[in-house]
């Protein structure tokens, strides 16, 4: 007979987490399960599945971009980690997750842990074929049919609230409800920069919640490429994001769960800044 110890250890992928990533993460995964547990409400029956493993499972999916039923089988059943997914959207774990992960890399980069400035911008995507026709829409700007991901940044680029909508909801109607959301959430936050798209309406509405919206213009005589000054620092999260292949393309039939993949990416991303950690992308061969 083989014990345990005498197996082999399993090969981990590179996107499953490392035990440093992991020690960052644990203690809100756990006092989340023990609240479950004194409410009556742990959806874990003996023996409970590891909630590292979950985690590494959901990553796994946000990183490669593959269907929940093509999980491979060395990590617990796709229903498992689909249910496990569900709930911790739904009871904001991942949106607590950014934010822990959020303030540890400001405070580690000399930064206060609440951000006073913020950056926001919307990508309009293209969706699959699952996806309700009810959650979609047309941007007839960027000619695009699907979803449009509003996103409000700091200026390091990390995430603070993400909106996903119909691609034809226009930025400045994203925008109202998202800088609410960061107004009521984000206290500290008095500045934003957004381009012309928010104009009017969202620079007097956040005036209004005390948050003054500076528009920064594309100089008209400039070609090409070029970054431009505050605007480029939300533009390359939206790169980011894109290395995670789950959200190339929306997959996902409802839109908060289209939230939570983004802020799972995020999760990746900001664990691995603060262990000094990288892996390779999609794109490297």
């Amino acid at each position: 007979m083989r014990y345990a110890e005498d197996m082999p250890q399993q090969r981990p992928y590179p996107s499953d987490l490392s035990d440093a990533r992991w020690e960052l993460i644990e203690p809100l995964l756990t006092a989340w399960r023990d609240q479950r547990r004194g409410n009556g409400l742990d959806i874990g029956r003996p023996p409970e599945h590891d909630l590292r493993a979950i985690l590494n499972a959901i990553i796994y999916i946000d990183r490669t971009g593959i269907p929940w039923r093509y999980l491979p089988h060395e990590y617990p059943p796709w229903q498992t980690v689909y249910t496990y997914f569900a709930h911790w959207q739904r009871d904001g774990v991942f949106t607590q997750l950014t934010g822990l992960l959020r303030r540890l890399v400001r405070t580690s980069e000399g930064r206060t842990p609440d951000p006073t400035a913020a950056v926001i911008d919307a990508q309009s995507i293209k969706t699959s074929a699952n996806v309700p026709a009810a959650s979609q829409g047309y941007d007839a700007g960027k000619k695009i049919a699907g979803r449009k991901r509003s996103i409000v940044t700091d200026t390091l680029g990390l995430l603070l609230a993400v909106l996903v909508t119909a691609a034809s909801t226009s930025d400045s109607a994203a925008g109202l409800p998202l800088l609410t959301q960061v107004a009521a959430t984000h206290p500290t936050i008095t500045k934003t920069w957004a381009d012309n798209a928010y104009r009017s309406k969202v620079v007097e509405a956040a005036a209004a919640l005390g948050i003054d919206v500076e528009i920064v213009r594309r100089d008209p005589a400039t070609t090409g490429f070029a970054p431009l000054p505050r605007r480029w620092t939300v533009e390359r999260t939206f790169g980011w994001l894109m290395f995670h292949r789950r959200l190339a393309r929306d997959y996902e039939a409802r839109p908060d769960r289209s939230e939570a993949m983004i802020h799972i990416a995020m999760i990746d991303l900001i664990s691995r800044r603060l262990t000094g950690e990288s892996t390779p992308t999609w794109r490297d061969t």
